[in-house]
């Protein structure tokens, strides 16, 4: 498919009731319907349904059942892709699961590689083996989830069949406040390293554990340029990437076609 010239994509930086399902879908569900139309994505940050919790065995659902169906609802009612992240069981294991629900229907995901070990996330859930791009109106998009952010072998931005693997890379997130100062630099070093538009969605407010999260959702484009910055309370931005440009920057400084080339194990 041939790129779309536009994608415009709508960051939700939103506080998350506490290990409550229901009330954040019915949250969600309100905030999403004041995007307005037109809109090709949509971002929610990561567990949005329940927030950051290691209670898997608690919270935990089948692919397909509330957080999927809610999901597939809300994307075909606003015809736009919606993406986030929910705890998912699968074969007894519990997976810190990326979703990518289509207005048609189909989903498709991403588990998170790298666990939290400060967190004990990686007693709690399994680990992801797979890097998947998707693909949005011919835009190549790579899924990460928050910690992946520390990990920039893993979402290196390769050539595949001599063009880049992916045109956006992106990071849902509940990333504490105390640190935040990291996630404000390793956005745009993502985005310049991999000639790339870089986006950020982080959650607010303080979770059932008394972590407090600030927010600092942000845009960067292919040069580490901030596109758009949502601060640290409620927000919800749309904004509009532009595929010429992108394309333009690459053909004029090609830095990609010096990358090394390694393997990922």
């Amino acid at each position: 498919m041939i790129k779309s010239p536009q994608l415009n994509i709508a960051l939700v930086q939103t506080q998350l009731y506490w290990k409550d399902k229901v009330a954040n879908l019915a949250m969600l569900e309100e905030k999403m319907w004041e995007i307005e139309n037109g809109v090709d994505l949509i971002i929610l940050p990561e567990m949005f349904p329940t927030g950051f919790s290691m209670d898997a065995a608690e919270l935990a659902e089948p692919m397909n059942l509330n957080v999927c169906k809610w999901m597939r609802q809300m994307a075909a009612q606003k015809n736009a892709t919606i993406t986030g992240s929910a705890i998912i069981q699968v074969d007894g294991k519990y997976y810190n699961r990326l979703l990518w629900i289509s207005p048609d229907g189909m989903i498709q995901h991403y588990d998170k590689r790298h666990l939290f070990r400060m967190a004990d996330e990686d007693q709690s859930f399994s680990a992801g083996d797979r890097l998947p791009i998707f693909e949005l109106n011919g835009w190549k998009i790579c899924p990460q989830v928050c910690y992946d952010l520390r990990f920039p072998v893993w979402s290196r931005n390769r050539m595949i069949e001599a063009k880049l693997a992916y045109d956006l890379i992106f990071y849902i997130a509940s990333w504490p406040a105390a640190r935040v100062s990291a996630w404000d630099m390793l956005l745009p070093a993502r985005a310049i390293e991999n000639l790339a538009y870089c986006i950020g969605v982080n959650r607010v407010g303080e979770d059932g554990n008394g972590i407090a999260y600030n927010g600092h959702s942000a845009a960067y484009d292919f040069k580490g340029t901030q596109l758009e910055f949502l601060g640290e309370s409620n927000k919800i931005s749309v904004l509009t990437l532009d595929a010429e440009a992108l394309d333009s920057y690459r053909e004029k400084f090609p830095a990609w076609m010096d990358s090394d080339d390694f393997i990922v194990k």
